[in-house]
């Protein structure tokens, strides 16, 4: 799963996309596209977008649920803690005083 995350995530299209989830998730591929095209100036078909949320599915970072006709997308961040347990950062030690 983290070769799918990080090639998810070396897209900035994808990145973006990500971004735009983060700010308003349940979007479907009408009103992401649309925020693309307005808010980023993107000039990208629609089964680009969905070529790319695809890509974002497959690596666990966007959820979709049907809801009668509509698809909606959900950021979901779990695997990007994945990211951060497998290489944590030590905590920083409190500096030691000097003798005076």
């Amino acid at each position: 799963m983290a070769d799918d995350l990080f090639k998810a995530l070396a897209d900035p299209t994808r990145r973006t996309i990500l971004d735009e989830l983060a700010e308003k998730s349940g979007q479907t591929l009408f009103e992401i596209c649309s925020r693309l095209s307005m808010k980023h100036r993107l000039g990208i078909s629609r089964q680009a977008v969905s070529q790319h949320l695809a890509v974002l599915e497959a690596a666990g970072l966007v959820e979709t649920r049907r809801e009668g006709r509509y698809k909606f997308h959900d950021l979901n961040t779990a695997p990007l803690r994945q990211i951060t347990e497998r290489w944590p950062v030590p905590a920083p030690s409190a500096p030691e005083e000097s003798p005076p």
